[in-house]
């Protein structure tokens, strides 16, 4: 029987095939190799055909993924609760993806807070401290050391929404005020009566953040980890290409102190990211943190039948 290692990286090796058999292709390198080499017409169409091929290839992969997902999944967070932060790049097909697996390996989905555009604007950098620090939970503290809006944020959320190790976070006035105020401030969005504590944290997030995003990447990696920190873990998706540039999972990887803190996945979009996202969490639980998918510092495709990443 296929192992979910060896079909994963069988995916891969589609991906990188389907991609070169794109390129070559094409219509204007297939022209430029006519006239330069000499190549035939039947040499180009050759090409398409097995581009073609892989195509088909793919499709039947994901369809394999997305047909198997559930028995892979089944069971894998019963009993655990699991909140669902997103970030405002966030593909709404994503967020529901995610939801709908945490409902197949059988958590309990503890509701959604959406992140502001506002959140992440550095000119409300300040009033969010100040909204977070007058919100603390009385006699509860946060991490001296974070000092930023992000790691801040992301702590009281973890104090005020997660458990850890039996302890139980604020109660239900100290959370529905703190929650009341951000969103208040314009920082995030909720349901009413429809966040309560969880286990686990998983945040979600889009593709590549563009070079004019500044610190945006640095301020949700930082709350997903100080969030995943203060629970039983939790995991950062996003979709392909989210691990480049100045994103949050480029930035997560890229910090140790950070990638300790919480789980990586950075293909979410494809069937074997969300396979990939409830693995990590049911990872996480029992301790294992690790970087998933296939983009830059990923330390593995998915996660191994002993709980850590494959090698």
């Amino acid at each position: 029987m296929i192992s979910l290692r060896q079909h994963a990286v069988s995916l891969v090796a589609v991906f990188l095939a389907l991609a070169l058999g794109l390129f070559l292709g094409s219509g204007f390198v297939g022209d430029r190799v006519n006239s330069l080499t000499g190549t035939s017409r039947d040499r180009i169409g050759d090409l398409e055909d097995q581009r073609d091929d892989l195509n088909a290839k793919l499709n039947a992969a994901n369809s394999f993924d997305r047909a198997i997902a559930p028995r892979l999944v089944a069971n894998t967070l019963r009993d655990k609760s699991v909140l669902v932060v997103t970030a405002p790049n966030a593909a709404e097909a994503d967020v529901t993806a995610v939801k709908e697996n945490l409902n197949d390996a059988g958590a309990r989905f503890a509701g959604q807070i959406a992140l502001t555009d506002e959140l992440l604007s550095d000119e409300n950098a300040e009033q969010l401290r100040t909204i977070v620090d007058q919100t603390i939970p009385p006699g509860a503290m946060l991490r001296a050391e974070l000092t930023d809006s992000g790691g801040r944020l992301g702590d009281l959320l973890g104090t005020v929404l997660l458990y850890n190790k039996g302890s139980r976070p604020a109660s239900a006035n100290d959370r529905k005020t703190a929650l009341s105020t951000l969103r208040d401030g314009g920082f995030i969005d909720y349901v009413d009566n429809a966040v309560t504590p969880a286990d686990l944290v998983v945040v979600v997030t889009g593709d590549e953040f563009g070079p004019d995003s500044g610190a945006q990447g640095a301020l949700v990696a930082k709350l997903a980890a100080t969030a995943s920190a203060r629970g039983s873990g939790g995991v950062l998706v996003g979709r392909t290409g989210s691990a480049s540039g100045s994103s949050p999972i480029a930035i997560v990887r890229s910090d140790p102190s950070l990638s300790n803190a919480v789980s990586t996945v950075d293909n979410v979009d494809q069937p074997t990211g969300l396979i990939t996202t409830i693995l990590a969490l049911a990872a996480e639980k029992k301790g294992s943190t690790g970087a998933y998918g296939t983009g830059p510092g990923a330390s593995s495709v998915t996660v191994g039948v002993d709980g850590k990443p494959t090698a």
